[in-house]
């Protein structure tokens, strides 16, 4: 009887101890070797060290658990208890995430972070309204051209089957004439190999991860935009957490996204330089496509002010007032 005893309240100890431990997916759309997943793996284990086990994230990359545009939906509907977005992917839901998709607004790291301070309260009510909550963002290397061959101007790409992994991009393909087809990341290397696309923008990163150096030969190096990966959290899964645990997991993301942006940075110059190993020729991009590219960027900007209304107007404002003092962004004034 008394063995008896003791196996019971040894199973009813265990049983306790694994409901008072909390489980959460978290899909990604890129490899598990991208610095972005790995940051995301590094930022799981912090969690996981910081509350002794009690809160335990699974990474899964590559797309395996959920395609890049679904995975925003998964989280909001709480298939996924948190999730890594590209922002700008999300631009035809509310012009707000497709800021930092614009060509030339801010096409370096600080002018970036300025963006990303003067954006961040909108997001985290846009966010907010929609049951989410946005715990960090990292940047992409800037953006270049992929191209099959030497380019000098935007009218060498008229025609050309273009890369649209979002609508900026979409919306740069309508501007310079090629021929927009929607491929994510996951799905490049193959669409690359058939010959379904034979141009996009892109970071080095993109284009060492998807061996685009297999089909494709020159990278022009136009530091256009830098869009940010976000990842969020679904409100009712963080709220459900004890206060320790919220605590421990806010830290973790405080320090993924200092970590992930120094990390960036770093890669682009390793990124620029292990493509150029792989026989990609990197290239200054010539003054007359520079300054197409900045004519198609005023012209997105113009339309995006447009349909972002004040609150968008107030936010380009408060980044521009940081960038021309040489400071970090101000709160923007309410419109």
């Amino acid at each position: 009887m008394h063995q008896r005893l003791t196996f019971t309240l040894v199973a009813a100890t265990l049983a306790a101890g694994a409901n008072a431990q909390t489980r959460w997916d978290l899909p990604a759309a890129y490899p598990a070797n991208n610095f972005h997943t790995e940051n995301l793996s590094q930022f799981a284990a912090d969690v996981d060290k910081a509350t002794g086990g009690k809160l335990k994230i699974t990474v899964h990359a590559n797309a395996s658990l959920f395609k890049a545009p679904e995975i925003k939906r998964a989280v909001q509907g709480g298939q996924a208890q948190i999730g890594e977005v590209l922002l700008a992917n999300f631009a035809n839901e509310n012009p707000i995430y497709a800021l930092d998709g614009l060509p030339f607004l801010a096409s370096s790291y600080a002018d970036a972070k300025r963006l990303t301070e003067a954006q961040r309260p909108a997001l985290q009510k846009l966010l907010g309204a929609q049951g989410m909550r946005l715990l960090f963002t990292v940047p992409w290397p800037p953006q270049g051209i992929y191209t099959k061959k030497e380019i000098s101007s935007v009218a060498d790409m008229r025609g050309i089957k273009w890369r649209a992994y979002s609508p900026a991009t979409a919306k740069i393909a309508e501007l310079i004439g090629a021929q927009p087809v929607q491929i994510q990341a996951a799905e490049l290397s193959q669409a690359l190999a058939t010959g379904v696309v034979e141009s996009y923008m892109s970071s080095g990163s993109t284009g060492y991860d998807s061996k685009t150096y297999e089909h494709i030969k020159y990278w022009y190096d136009t530091q256009a935009w830098l869009p940010k990966n976000a990842v969020l959290v679904n409100e009712k899964a963080f709220a459900a957490l004890d206060k320790p645990t919220q605590d421990a997991v806010l830290k973790a993301a405080a320090d993924a996204e200092v970590r992930g942006w120094k990390v960036s940075q770093e890669k682009n110059d390793w990124y620029k330089k292990a493509l150029a190993e792989k026989g990609m020729k990197i290239v200054a991009p010539p003054p007359k496509l520079v300054a197409d590219l900045q004519q198609v960027g005023g012209i997105m900007l113009a339309d995006w002010e447009k349909q972002a209304g004040p609150e968008g107007q107030a936010i380009v404002a408060a980044f521009r007032q940081s960038a021309k003092a040489g400071t970090a962004a101000p709160a923007p004034k309410k419109p």
